[in-house]
């Protein structure tokens, strides 16, 4: 049952407008963004619509540059110019009906709340920003991205942007643990490990439309030529090469966990979570999979659902969801790997805390329902989960503490 449900009968012609167009454009996020706060529910679906419809401008190549570069610069002004829409897209463009539409989004937009309504603006800007200076990089248009400096920074436009602006809006809401404010790392990690596992996952959808997100200082380790990777006589160097894919990405689903610990309401945790736990288990169904070359990967629909279901309870649940699909990647993992050692140590280190924060959740819950005990862990920059991994007598190690007091 949801958690929170839409009342239509209220929505004017625009909203409902914008919902349609949330269920056309949004597979994955559609249905728990309609399940949001009522608080949240509207200035997160028109975030979401809003930054679709500036992606829909930056993907569309038939777009000339001298007119996508101020388009994309400009679009957070577009979000309050009443009656605007934009049927320049090609006619293949799959998501132009937002735009030739995009009026009912700006008619919706001006009544949000202020607040809301900057912080929106705010991160529309450093996107549109940030495709507009990838758009006019002719080496990345040719070559794609080359270091990983460069690859950390494209996913930090797409999608850790995302992650800050919707801290930003659970905060600004009370729906979320202020400390979260203080931890930026958590809020990039929460966008980039999404954006990553997908880029792993679409190579050869990206491959077959031209563009190559793997960064060159990764997969030149492994073929000299990025096409190399497809070719079955390389098919080896291919998955190492695959695997330091995910290595990178993994690096990333810790601070995801102690994120989610500072999440105070059941809707927004159900929407933050759900997208992470779906992407641990892409991120193992990818890992030194051959079939990633040939076919975009996906998890069946019948285990989409059993992770929705787990990932809609508590942080207990999502800890041991990011346990299952770890423990698969690090029984995967092969000695002739020349990312065997690294891999094994990143799933250790996820799997540990990830039981870090469930016997701290447990321990916390029984102690006491204060939510200001629960998210303790975000005020410390290096949470406690890590120094009790070296101690395999737990109960020793509280008595010591007493001894020094």
């Amino acid at each position: 049952m949801a958690v929170h449900e839409r009342d239509e009968e209220k929505e004017s012609p625009s909203l409902r407008t914008c919902f349609e167009y949330l269920d056309q454009t949004s597979r994955s996020f559609s249905s728990v963004i309609k399940e949001l706060h009522p608080e949240l529910l509207v200035p997160v679906a028109l975030f979401y619509l809003i930054l679709r419809g500036l992606d829909t401008i930056e993907d569309d190549m038939t777009i000339p540059l001298e007119k996508k570069d101020p388009l994309l610069r400009g679009f957070y002004k577009i979000t309050e110019q009443e009656g605007w829409t934009f049927d320049g897209n090609g006619p293949d463009e799959k998501d132009r009906g937002l735009l030739v539409h995009f009026n009912a989004v700006i008619e919706e937009f001006l009544k949000v709340k202020p607040v809301y309504r900057e912080i929106i603006k705010d991160i529309t800007q450093k996107m549109g920003n940030g495709m507009a200076d990838y758009a006019n990089n002719a080496e990345h248009n040719a070559n794609g991205v080359n270091t990983i400096k460069d690859y950390d920074l494209y996913c930090h436009y797409v999608a850790g942007l995302v992650g800050n602006g919707l801290t930003r809006l659970f905060v600004e809401s009370g729906l979320a643990n202020v400390a979260l404010l203080d931890r930026p790392s958590l809020q990039e990690s929460m966008g980039l490990f999404l954006q990553k596992t997908n880029i792993i996952r679409d190579i050869k959808e990206d491959f077959d439309d031209k563009r190559r997100f793997w960064p060159k200082e990764i997969w030149s380790k492994y073929v000299t030529n990025f096409e190399d990777l497809f070719k079955p006589e390389h098919l080896d160097a291919a998955l190492n090469c695959s695997s330091e894919m995910v290595l990178n990405s993994l690096t990333h689903a810790d601070e995801c966990l102690f994120y989610l610990a500072g999440i105070k309401e059941q809707s927004v945790f159900n929407f933050a979570a759900i997208p992470q736990s779906m992407a641990i288990a892409t991120l193992e169904k990818v890992f030194r999979n051959p079939q990633i070359l040939k076919k975009n990967v996906k998890i069946t629909k019948g285990s989409a659902c059993a992770i929705m279901t787990e990932s809609t309870q508590n942080l207990k649940l999502v800890c041991e969801v990011f346990r299952r699909f770890t423990r698969k990647i690090h029984k995967r993992n092969t000695p002739r790997d020349p990312n065997f050692l690294k891999i094994s140590i990143a799933c250790g280190k996820v799997s540990t805390i990830a039981f870090g924060a469930l016997s701290s959740h447990l321990k916390t819950s029984r102690r006491s329902n204060n939510s200001s005990n629960r998210y303790s862990l975000l005020r410390t920059r290096k949470p406690l989960y890590w120094k009790r991994r070296t101690n395999p007598h737990p109960k020793r190690q509280r008595k010591s503490k007493k001894m020094h007091r």
